[in-house]
């Protein structure tokens, strides 16, 4: 494979990581279709990036991902020579021997999605090992977009994995009798990954290597089920959410909300793709992932902030909250709630208080952030900035921690 040129520490380092984020899933995906044991694949995969590290110092490899995937494959092939129980482990994952060539195949992390998700495991068990797996997050960042504890994800990934060759759960895309009943877990999958990519530990605000993951998974799902309604929902709610991506952030790197966003910088076209699906969604059905499309379609379609048609966003999270009911809708509720003119903000700040016994919540930075700026507006500056010194606390992300702290620091005194 070509190479260009020799390399410092450093630049090996950043190329690493920078091929951990683009490629890791891929790799893994492959190397999973080869040997179909998830933890030799992952050991295997894990090796191929200690090894990069290592020799990548002679000279960068051209096709990074390429590389890795190569190197992980032949590392697994030698382990399974030297293991004694090769035919044993084989088949723990069935599947179409004609694709264990050596080409990466497009729908490999397609497949690997499907495999976490088969019905066979719990659903908490689904997200936790598709993180682990597809995103490459840590034990420790998986638990952090889940909202629980870095013992339970450990033991969530572990008990998947052991259900998987246990059950010799098939490593495919099923069969489409069987979509249909596959599609929420992988849905809520997906869009989990995308989040993922948003509420990332560490100085930058979103890890594109995550919301492109996330998006390129969103149109495969729409190319394989297109006449489904809410694949077309959950892309089109990423493409609107990606239009906004660089305005964002300001000019010197800081967090700008949506408020305050300068829309010239939207990405028309994505808005438009994304508009476009969310309707067709819409015209289907009214699932839940239709339904926080149609809510980011109000929000986009809105000519400024303060024209947000508030009333009707707080109706669609109504209606999420009958099918979806959980505590981050009502979260979101409650925020809407109170940007409806002439809210009661006494009212909305009991909601706000009565998710802070929610268990999913106890760690989770926008509550008391939300918090905050209901107690300011409330002109209750002492307890807008003990909340806001608790969402800082809990960020991991150090954009928003100073964007927290700007709005700590410029309460009236």
């Amino acid at each position: 494979m070509s190479e260009v040129g020799p390399a410092s520490v450093v630049e090996v380092a950043r190329a690493v990581d920078r091929a951990h984020r683009e490629s890791w899933s891929t790799v893994l995906a492959s190397v999973v279709r080869l040997t179909r044991d998830l933890d030799l694949a992952e050991d295997c995969t894990q090796d191929a990036y200690v090894q990069a590290l290592r020799t990548w110092s002679d000279g960068l490899p051209t096709n990074p991902g390429g590389w890795l995937t190569t190197v992980a494959r032949r590392l697994a092939l030698d382990r399974m020579r030297r293991e004694t129980n090769l035919r044993r482990k084989l088949p723990l994952l069935v599947e179409d021997p004609l694709a264990s060539d050596d080409d990466e195949q497009p729908t490999d992390p397609l497949r690997l999605v499907f495999t976490c998700c088969h019905p066979a495991l719990a659903r908490d068990s689904q997200v936790a090992l598709t993180l682990r797996l597809i995103c490459g997050l840590t034990t420790r960042e998986v638990a952090a977009g889940l909202l629980i504890s870095e013992p339970t994800a450990a033991a969530r990934i572990t008990r998947a994995k052991k259900k998987i060759a246990a059950a010799s759960i098939p490593y495919r895309i099923p069969a489409d009798d069987e979509l249909p009943a596959r599609l929420d877990a992988v849905l809520t999958v997906v869009h989990l990954v995308y989040t993922a990519g948003h509420v990332a530990a560490g100085s930058e605000l979103t890890r594109a290597d995550l919301t492109g993951r996330a998006v390129e998974l969103a149109r495969m799902l729409v190319r394989l089920m297109p006449a489904e309604a809410e694949p077309q929902a959950l892309l089109g709610l990423l493409l609107m959410t990606e239009a906004r991506g660089d305005a964002r952030l300001s000019d010197d790197g800081e967090l700008v909300l949506l408020a305050d966003q300068d829309r010239s910088r939207w990405d028309i076209r994505l808005l438009a793709e994304g508009v476009s699906r969310a309707t067709t969604a819409l015209e289907r059905g009214q699932g839940r992932f239709a339904l926080q499309a149609a809510v980011a379609g109000l929000h986009v379609t809105a000519p400024s902030w303060e024209k947000t048609d508030w009333g009707q966003v707080v109706r669609m999270y109504d209606a999420m909250m009958v099918s979806w009911p959980t505590p981050i809708v009502a979260l979101n509720r409650a925020a809407a709630h109170s940007l409806v003119p002439g809210a009661d903000l006494d009212t909305v700040l009991a909601e706000l208080d009565a998710l802070s016994n929610e268990p999913a919540l106890k760690t989770y930075a926008y509550l008391p952030a939300a918090r905050a700026d209901v107690l300011a507006r409330l002109g209750r500056t002492d307890e807008a900035a003990q909340a806001y010194k608790t969402a800082i606390t809990l960020t991991a992300n150090e954009t928003e921690r100073r964007f927290l702290t700007h709005r700590l620091a410029t309460l009236p005194a």
